[in-house]
């Protein structure tokens, strides 16, 4: 009662008495609860008016707040992941492969440990003995990389939980504040694990691409702890300042781009690419997942409003250009609420909110221009005719693909190169060993010598405020080189990639399936790819083959062979 009085008593003794219990009640390895009990005691002997014990009774809450000993029963199915997958995502067959592989291992690895129960050997914690894979889904934006991981959760009946790196500078973001400092906190790792509610969660680390680094550290490094197999197990957040088990987290990492990804970082990641969507993948994906997901957050059944066939086919070619399916569904989002609103003004003007006197609204594609305004995007963006000094190009980009368009022009000079079009060094040195090779070989393409001492030679890339970089452009500034000297156009249906030497060698390229699929969007019917290439038309799907001729080459002779028409 006299402390009380003096404001000494602060039911600090209760509170210490409600931790014991609640240390009893938790699974914590025995290490740590020795920890907690000394800082128990420190507790029981402070003074209430202590700043330190606002501190240790903060720190105390966070670990009873741990999902300690609390674990998802696995209920691993092949057969229902492979459903849920299908279910959830169209297309992305190469991915689902390498998912449900990953799962068939869980699976396996399951089925040995309960052989060995059975048989009553002594178990060493086999999950920490094990070396599990941690998954990197590298894509353009709006290909569902994220969902796809919310799908694997699900098919492994464990809980789900989401982080985003994407511009965290603060290495304590990752590990957490020494709990000494006013405002600590653990990181971003524990915080997640404490949200999921489970110690073997499906954890994804969203934007990993996008960490970035300054004075106070680097996030980057610290993901190395917790990503490596052989060090998570003891995982050190500062704020609680003892190891803590992340084995048995399912990691899976996302990216756009794996260039600012650091070397020792990416060397942990196993990497799983994200083609872009082709069109009649696109118009599945429209037609069974997205229109669904749509009708709902537009407060629309499908009793109110088709969009036919036709119309779906048009948005996706006319008003969008990406390799995802976000644009995609923001055009779905803009017809049905125009929808909406013109069912509501209808029955504004029924003075009823029946269904029965509504009419349902078909959306044509001919309606389309009233809905969605003018076309943004032509059909095909090839060449409409062969034209002089003109190559079509294949561009590798972090939103996927796209196709490029190389212009020559020859003005009277002294043989001095002119490159605009925002390039990167690379591309400036391709160019030059371009018109090398040209030069090199003026006899076999019957050009006069003497024109390249008395002409400049200009090199542009349209689309001049976007940066362009990489030497696979290196065979189509060639050809539009060559194109420019000898008269002679060159064929518009047809696209190339490829690297050149000085010799005229055309080395092999990367990311041949984003070029492709933007190929086959723009209406390109022929694509010439280095020899060396060949062995990754693997990985085209058999639908994009059918439409599209390839052709592989080893000689940028061979290519000026198949691009150029007779002269004009």
């Amino acid at each position: 009662t006299i402390k009380k009085e003096l404001g000494e008593y602060d039911d600090a003794e209760e509170l210490t008495e409600t931790y014991q219990e609640q240390l009893k009640d938790k699974s914590i390895p025995t290490k740590i609860k020795q920890k907690i009990r000394k800082e128990l005691k420190r507790l029981g002997q402070m003074s209430p008016n202590n700043p330190e014990s606002g501190y240790i009774r903060a720190w105390l809450e966070t670990i009873f707040d741990l999902p300690w000993g609390d674990r998802d029963e696995q209920k691993i199915d092949l057969i229902k992941a492979e459903k849920i997958l299908n279910s959830n995502h169209y297309g992305l067959s190469d991915v689902k492969d390498r998912i449900l592989e990953y799962i068939a291992v869980l699976q396996l690895k399951k089925a040995k440990e309960k052989r060995k129960k059975k048989k009553k050997k002594k178990l060493t914690n086999s999950t920490n003995q094990e070396s599990p894979t941690i998954l990197c889904f590298v894509g353009p934006p709006g290909v569902g990389k994220t969902s796809i991981g919310r799908a694997i959760a699900k098919s492994l009946g464990r809980k789900f939980t989401k982080i985003s790196l994407g511009g965290i500078r603060d290495e304590a973001q990752i590990r957490g504040h020494r709990r000494t400092y006013v405002g600590a906190m653990p990181g971003r790792i524990i915080k997640g694990i404490k949200q999921a509610e489970s110690l073997n969660p499906v954890f994804i680390l969203d934007e990993i691409d996008k960490v970035g680094k300054d004075f106070r550290g680097d996030p980057s490094a610290a993901l190395l702890e917790v990503l490596d197999p052989e060090q998570n197990k003891n995982f050190e957040d500062h704020y609680l300042d003892f190891p803590f088990d992340l084995s048995e987290v399912i990691f899976i990492t996302t990216a756009n781009t794996l260039d600012t990804i650091p070397p020792a970082l990416r060397d942990r990641l196993e990497i799983i690419r994200y083609p872009g969507y082709t069109f009649d993948e696109k118009f599945n994906i429209a037609k069974k997942h997205l229109m669904k997901k749509v009708l709902h957050s537009n407060g629309l059944d499908s009793s109110q409003i088709n969009i036919t066939d036709g119309a779906l086919k048009k948005i996706i070619q006319r008003y969008t250009k990406e390799a995802g399916v976000r644009e995609l569904e923001r055009q779905l989002n803009k017809t049905c609420r125009k929808v909406a609103k013109k069912i509501v003004a209808h029955q504004t003007k029924q003075k009823t909110k029946t269904k029965a006197k509504q009419k349902k609204i078909s959306v044509k594609k001919n309606l389309l221009k009233k809905y969605l305004g003018p076309e943004k995007y032509d059909l095909t963006l090839a060449e409409e005719e062969d034209q002089i000094g003109v190559a079509t190009g294949l561009a590798w980009t972090r939103t996927g693909g796209d196709i490029l368009f190389i212009e020559v022009g020859l003005t009277p000079g002294k043989g001095k190169i002119r490159l605009t079009g925002k390039l990167g060094e690379v591309m400036k040195e391709s160019a030059q060993t371009a018109l090398t090779f040209v030069k090199a070989n003026a006899k076999k393409l019957k050009i006069d010598e003497d024109r390249f001492d008395k002409t400049d030679v200009h090199i542009h890339v349209p689309e001049g405020a976007v940066p362009k970089d990489g030497p696979s452009a290196g065979i189509t500034m060639a050809t539009a080189i060559a194109s420019a000297f000898t008269n002679k156009s060159v064929k518009r249906e047809l696209a190339m990639t490829g690297e050149i030497t000085l010799r005229g060698r055309v080395l092999r390229i990367g990311g041949l399936k984003e070029k492709v699929i933007a190929a086959h969007l723009a209406g390109i019917k022929q694509i010439i790819i280095p020899e060396k290439n060949k062995r990754d038309l693997s990985e085209i799907s058999a639908d994009i083959k059918k439409q599209i001729n390839f052709k592989p080459v080893n000689s940028a002779l061979e290519v000026l062979g198949l691009t150029l028409n007779k002269r004009s």
